[in-house]
């Protein structure tokens, strides 16, 4: 074994992911079904990929905690690295986060924000987004997000999507009480301040008055007829519907091989954007 592979086996075995070592899988102590794989696949933009992961079960005294999450960089693979290292740690470390995750996590997020603009000078200009997804005693999922990246949970065969996409036409208002525009000049994308395709994110200090970072946040329930949730850069979203992606991945059982076949899929319908995947089974 080289030693590049031996070093992609230590990153996938705690569960890390970015542009040199793109795929892992992973299982649950506390429930023998549940299992993950994520695989990331680069762009053909003309840049180093800025998409990074977590995957991995981890266990906290007597609780197992599932943490998956996928940081979309722009302008930027630091800051999606940074908040790969630090978003749960700090997520865990608030007081509440076993009583009131919702809370919590909203608390981290803006904690993590903060410490970025700080560090600007050290971590540079860009900006990520982030959709993170905690999976409680395989029992309860706590999803959050900032910008495009986006999570869904199929259930029965349907796909429901749990995060919100924050796109700066539909905060256009929000925008503009905080001093910003919305404009699609350059091009047809509206962008904060002519600048930035999404209303929130991590970093962008430049932008930061005109920007939120505070997470849509969503708790949804395991059943007995959760099938499986899906993580995933917008490089997947552009080209997919939720359905499709479900529809696309509901005969595989092995959660690395349908977080590839998404990856695959995506590139098979010209997705030119980098493109990361985490794929968590239930059954």
């Amino acid at each position: 074994m080289t030693g590049k592979e031996i070093l992609h086996k230590m990153k996938e075995k705690v569960g890390l992911g970015s542009s040199a070592f793109d795929t892992g899988k992973g299982k649950s102590k506390m429930s023998k079904h549940v299992t993950h794989g994520f695989h990331l696949v680069e762009g053909k933009s003309n840049h180093a990929m800025e998409d990074y992961v977590v995957a991995q079960f981890k266990q906290v005294d007597d609780n197992e905690l599932g943490l998956f999450a996928i940081f979309d960089g722009h302008l930027s693979h630091v800051i999606p690295d940074y908040l790969r290292s630090h978003l749960f740690d700090n997520i865990l470390n608030e007081p509440d986060f076993w009583t009131e995750p919702e809370n919590a996590i909203k608390s981290a997020y803006r904690i993590t924000d903060t410490k970025i603009i700080e560090k600007a000078a050290d971590l540079g200009k860009g900006g990520s987004t982030a959709v993170t997804a905690i999976l409680i005693n395989c029992q309860k999922l706590v999803v959050a997000n900032v910008g495009d990246s986006r999570a869904i949970i199929c259930k029965n065969g349907v796909a429901k999507q749990l995060s919100v996409d924050h796109e700066p036409s539909r905060e256009r208002k929000t925008i503009e009480n905080r001093g910003g525009f919305v404009s699609n000049f350059p091009g047809d994308v509206p962008r904060v301040d002519g600048q930035l395709a999404v209303a929130r994110a991590f970093g962008d200090k430049s932008l930061k008055e005109h920007l939120s970072s505070e997470p849509d946040v969503v708790v949804e329930m395991i059943d007995d007829k959760t099938e499986f949730i899906i993580l995933a850069s917008d490089g997947l979203w552009k080209v997919m519907s939720n359905q499709e992606a479900a529809d696309a991945i509901k005969n595989i059982k092995d959660a690395r091989s349908a977080a590839k076949h998404l990856t695959e899929e995506a590139l098979s319908r010209k997705s030119s954007d980098d493109i990361s995947c985490v794929v968590v089974k239930f059954q």
